[in-house]
């Protein structure tokens, strides 16, 4: 009877000890699946970009590259039902599969998206194409897309206008569309009352407004100047006077010449006459659309000019960045004149 007990007595604590160590190997596996590190890299945080397209498969094989025990987190992905989402997501170092999954599944980090002075709607769209997941290509034809146009009154010339250079939170899985709407919201949202009353003012439409300071943006870059340009030109606008501007000329060239990355160093009396829309010197207005990307500051100095009678400008040669201003053109050849002199001596 004595032995029939140290028996049972003995398979009890077996099983006691096999039901412990059955016990602590799932909560060491568990603990392993779900609330142990694995994470492979050794900076204090890692990207991961997961794609709109094959996002499964492109997410698992570039998370197999950055937790360390990936069948771990396989596991903890499949127990809390985890689908890849696309987006920019940041992973902390030490983060455990609970955590990562948490994170991969809720929080698509936004990037800070920030352009000025781009040339034309293909270099904006060329630059932020390197920023978020959509290409150039589709980027161009969100904004060239016939409907948009004609719904918000626009064209492929004059489109840029509603770009304005600033710094903009977007999700680096935007889309083209997504970024074109974003785009003309901000655009909308700049034309405050105050903005809309100075625009009536001068009378130029929101794109016209645009136009012209793309002209100023690229005469001047010193505020005042900027708003003493404004005025010559409008005052040029109002008496239907050509604006006969250079940098439209440059432009014109490159337009006809498909080279954006380049410029004419120097302008000569023949690209003044070249047949182009652009070409301020051979068409009275303003030309079809921006010739460049004005910063909100120059499109303000169109807005709230300075107060001058002048229709004319050129190169101040003793003042960096500054120009002489005249009423009258026979005034304007003797600066003209002037501005040779100094060049020849110097």
């Amino acid at each position: 009877m004595g032995d029939n007990n140290q028996m049972i007595k003995r398979v009890f604590i077996a099983v006691l000890i096999l039901g412990f160590l059955i016990v602590s190997i799932f909560v060491f596996h568990f603990y392993s699946v779900f609330f142990a590190s694995n994470t492979a890299f050794e900076t204090p945080q890692q990207e991961v970009l997961i794609p709109s397209t094959d996002t499964k498969i492109a997410a698992y094989d570039t998370l197999v590259r950055v937790v360390e025990h990936f069948d771990f987190f396989q596991q903890a992905a499949l127990s809390k039902g985890y689908q890849p989402i696309p987006g920019r997501f940041v992973l902390d170092k030490g983060m455990n599969n609970n955590e990562l999954i948490n994170r991969l599944r809720s929080e698509n980090k936004p990037i800070r998206l920030t352009f000025n002075n781009q040339k034309t709607l293909m270099h904006l769209a060329a630059y932020v194409a390197k920023k978020i997941e959509t290409d150039s290509t589709a980027i161009m034809q969100a904004f060239y897309n016939v409907d948009f146009l004609k719904e918000n009154g626009l064209t492929q010339d004059n489109v840029l206008s509603i770009c304005l250079p600033n710094s903009y939170d977007v999700f680096w899985n935007t889309t083209a569309e997504q970024f074109r709407d974003r785009m003309l919201r901000q655009y909308k949202a700049f034309w405050t009352p105050r903005r809309e009353a100075a625009r009536k003012k001068i009378k130029l439409s929101r794109v016209e407004v645009h136009i012209l300071a793309s002209i100023v943006q690229r005469e001047a870059n010193i505020l005042s100047e900027q708003k003493q340009i404004a005025t010559v030109y409008l005052n040029r606008l109002k008496k239907r006077m050509r604006l006969q501007s250079c940098p439209t000329v440059i432009y014109a060239h490159d337009l006809l010449e498909t080279d954006y990355n380049s410029e004419i160093r120097i302008l000569l009396y023949d690209h003044l006459k070249l047949k182009s829309p652009f070409n301020t010197y051979r068409n009275k207005g303003l030309p079809p659309g921006p010739i460049f990307m004005p910063e909100i500051a120059t499109i303000d100095a169109v807005l709230f000019p300075a107060t001058h009678n002048y229709y004319y400008f050129i190169v101040d040669p003793n003042r960096a960045g500054y120009h002489k201003y005249s009423t009258t053109f026979k005034t304007h050849l003797k600066n003209k004149d002037r501005l040779k002199t100094y060049i020849k001596n110097h």
